[in-house]
């Protein structure tokens, strides 16, 4: 039986084949079936798929509440960053999933589609009784630097005026601003975005001060399938996180 949806913990994230391509993936990592069994031994609190692996390799029995991402891009046009929806919520019942994803480039001059876009797949997503979860990525040439403090901000508090129930943020680069963030954010739920390949001791580092600073959790991809034991990598973020 899948365990209840959960607005805390650590979310096994792997919508990396269609933002990066396969240059992440290894012979052993390139099949979902190897992220399930990771998410099933580490028992992690949501796996994000898209629909492909989702329709291939997810079932309800696997006991993991399913996070299916609704949009997307590749990483093969330079310009403005644009991801629209290529899934619709319906499907995303059909595959099981218990919460739906979607990013928002906030700073591309195509933000106010995706703003539009992410409006309709909330309302209609809460209409069916699923948790929203946003990927709120300030990005764009107007934006000089996503990484500060005042712009994560503003993508947390983004997140909670478009109804966002969950919003994956980058750290920032002053992590003296981390109660501002999670404030920003109101009554959204805050995760921690895994991002750039950290080791064992910053990325556990990052995650304390977050969780202290009032975040919820991690949702994490290319930090835990790229290590060498995954599985131990989530218990000591779970044990970090404390729950």
């Amino acid at each position: 039986m899948s365990k209840k949806f959960a607005m805390r913990g650590v979310f096994l994230a792997y919508d990396h084949g269609l933002e990066h391509g396969p240059t992440d993936f290894t012979d052993v990592n390139v099949s979902p079936s190897y992220i399930i069994d990771i998410a099933e031994k580490a028992e992690v609190d949501a796996l994000i798929l898209l629909k492909g692996a989702a329709r291939h390799y997810y079932e309800k029995k696997v006991g993991i509440p399913l996070i299916l991402k609704l949009n997307g891009k590749t990483a093969l046009y330079g310009g403005e960053p644009f991801s629209t929806q290529n899934t619709s919520v319906d499907e995303a019942v059909k595959l099981g999933a218990s919460a739906v994803g979607y990013t928002v480039y906030f700073g591309s001059k195509y933000e106010k589609y995706m703003i539009r876009e992410f409006g309709r797949i909330e309302e209609q997503a809460h209409s069916m009784g699923l948790p929203v979860v946003m990927w709120s990525y300030p990005r764009g040439t107007s934006i000089k630097d996503d990484e500060a403090p005042e712009i994560v901000a503003y993508a947390a508090r983004a997140a909670f005026e478009l109804g966002a129930d969950i919003v994956k943020l980058k750290y920032p680069n002053d992590d003296s601003k981390l109660n501002w963030v999670v404030k920003s954010a109101d009554k959204t739920k805050v995760f921690l975005a895994g991002g750039k390949k950290l080791d064992d001791k910053n990325i556990e580092e990052h995650v304390k001060k977050a969780i202290d600073a009032g975040f919820s959790g991690i949702a994490v991809g290319r930090n835990i399938w790229q290590s060498d034991d995954p599985v131990e990598r989530i218990r000591k973020l779970k044990e970090t996180i404390r729950y």
